[in-house]
């Protein structure tokens, strides 16, 4: 019943996670398709220079990517009771993770608009914010399996 009732809870909490994170999409997306007239009709908004996607966003995604394949890794390997490998599979993602906290944040300085710079600010800096607040709780989350696994609190 204990058990029934963690997996209970965390599918409700992904679940409202998704919803949390559904909503900054869809202001993103309402924003962009109908832009009103007080932004200039325009998306992005008028004075406003967009970060381009195929340079530190896109590296970022594929450290996301990394780090979901070797978490992936790290599971199987706890799953199939091989220690050494589960421990190495958690390190590289923590460090995946902190690679991508830290050009975050190198984003965020260097972003030629800020948050009050209209909706599109707003939606950047909220959306992305939360998604690397959610990172670094991961991160914390990982290192704290990665030092129980090391002391053999986990078993097949």
């Amino acid at each position: 019943a204990v058990q029934q009732g963690l997996r209970m809870g965390m599918i409700l909490f992904i679940v409202s996670e998704i919803m949390f994170f559904f909503a900054f999409f869809w202001a993103f997306f309402t924003s962009s398709f109908s832009p009103v007239f007080k932004i200039g009709g325009v998306w992005p908004p008028a004075g406003i220079e967009a970060i381009s996607p195929w340079g530190l966003p896109l590296l970022n995604t594929i450290i996301l990517l990394s780090s979901g394949a070797s978490v992936t890794w790290a599971h199987h390997a706890i799953v199939g009771g091989f220690k050494k490998n589960a421990l190495l599979g958690l390190v590289i993602t923590i460090i995946f993770a902190v690679i991508f906290t830290g050009l975050q944040g190198f984003e965020y300085v260097n972003a030629p608009f800020a948050m009050s710079d209209s909706v599109y600010g707003s939606v950047f800096f909220m959306a992305t914010g939360f998604h690397g607040f959610h990172v670094i709780i991961g991160t914390i989350f990982l290192f704290v399996c990665a030092f129980r696994l090391y002391l053999d609190h986990f078993s097949r």
